[in-house]
């Protein structure tokens, strides 16, 4: 794998509806990163093995990823309760895991020339996809608010769903993440902890930048 030399790598772990994801993509925006919202690679596999049950198997997954478009993981479709409960199951499969890794770490080592580096975000990627990243960031906040925001924006898409089956939802990612086998949802002892609970995007925003902006200055790379 060809990796690009003297890029920013920023590497975060969240749990479902931390806020991870919007945090990233103004990161990445601020700092000219190319970002990769990890978790939405499974999601669109999980909408594959729903919508082509007869032919779901390693090799039309393969063939799919290859092909795979940034704008595709932006679909409002991958955002579906059930959608996330199927990705929580199929991120447990090594065969798939496999396919998901090299993906991973083609855009972290080797993001398009036009970007400074590379934001992703995910379950593992402070210690199995990125481990000597840059910036290592460990994103939460309580399962409450957390289940809140997820209702919020699932009801800002028309979807008929209840907060507490959002909760529940949330609840079940949680025990699927935690303690799962196959690279299980934890913080490194290296990451920053971003309690973002009693935070806006803002000031989480703001929170990060500045975190980065000091080491960027000390290292002369700002």
């Amino acid at each position: 794998m060809i990796k690009r030399k003297n890029i920013v790598k920023v590497a975060i772990d969240s749990p479902a509806a931390a806020g991870a994801g919007t945090i990233a993509k103004s990161i990445s925006k601020h700092f000219n990163l190319f970002y990769l919202d990890t978790g939405k690679i499974y999601r669109y596999i999980a909408y594959l093995k729903l919508k082509y049950p007869n032919k779901f198997s390693k090799k039309f997954v393969k063939s799919k990823i290859d092909t795979l478009k940034q704008k595709t993981l932006s679909s409002k479709i991958l955002l579906s309760d059930n959608i996330g409960t199927e990705a929580s199951k199929i991120s447990k499969i090594k065969k798939i895991r496999a396919l998901v890794h090299s993906f991973q770490l083609n855009f972290a080592y080797n993001p398009p020339k036009k970007y400074k580096g590379s934001c992703l975000d995910g379950r593992d990627i402070t210690y199995k996809i990125v481990p000597d990243a840059d910036f290592k960031f460990y994103i939460t906040a309580n399962l409450r608010t957390r289940a809140l925001r997820r209702y919020k924006e699932l009801k800002s898409l028309k979807k008929s769903i209840t907060y507490n089956e959002v909760l529940k939802s949330i609840k079940n990612r949680d025990k699927s993440d935690f303690n799962r086998k196959i690279s299980p949802l934890k913080k490194t002892k290296d990451s920053l902890l971003i309690n973002t609970t009693n935070l806006n995007k803002r000031a989480c925003f703001l929170k990060i930048k500045k975190i980065i902006d000091k080491k960027l200055l000390i290292n002369g790379n700002l």
